[in-house]
């Protein structure tokens, strides 16, 4: 049986539809992450079609028992999962989420209403709870709870709230 395209873009033998690899994408600055929107459908993949990349893979769910199974490709999930958290100010020690000493700074890239980033960050919640990584699910929803609650609905609004929540709970 071969890899499906996911499988193989985390495994390092192929790549996204664009050509790029997996380590190429994880090796982006903060900058290329906001400017490229194509890349978080492949780092992120889910079983339902992306409404904004009509190449974006879909996960099946042979592809979520490999990633449960693998433990290198969860490795590559919590790479990827860092990459994010660093472009969005916050970082992962020991399973635990938390706002980094540059989230005022990274944030201004995100912390405003109706973000795309948010969608992003609904997409993160989704993979995290498919490829088995519940924990880390839990931790950023407590974190971007405490954001919310921080900065008020006005930036992050209680429907996406609902989205975030609904994400890590249709995975437990």
């Amino acid at each position: 049986m071969t890899d499906s395209a996911i499988l193989s873009f985390y495994r390092r033998t192929g790549t996204d539809h664009a050509g790029r690899k997996f380590d190429e994408i994880i090796s982006w600055d903060n900058r290329r992450l906001e400017m490229v929107h194509d890349h978080i459908q492949w780092l992120f993949p889910l079983p339902e079609p992306s409404r904004f990349n009509p190449e974006a893979p879909l996960l099946s769910p042979v592809d979520i028992g490999e990633f449960r199974a693998d433990p290198s490709l969860r490795a590559r999930v919590l790479a990827a999962l860092d990459l994010m958290l660093g472009f969005l100010g916050f970082t992962r020690a020991s399973g635990n989420i938390t706002r980094a000493a540059n989230f005022s700074e990274r944030s201004t890239n995100w912390l405003d209403a109706a973000n795309h980033n948010h969608l992003r960050l609904t997409r993160i919640l989704l993979f995290l709870g498919h490829t088995g990584l519940i924990d880390e699910a839990v931790s950023l929803l407590a974190c971007l709870e405490d954001v919310a609650a921080r900065e008020g609905r006005e930036v992050i609004s209680s429907r996406t709230l609902s989205f975030w929540r609904d994400a890590v709970k249709s995975r437990r």
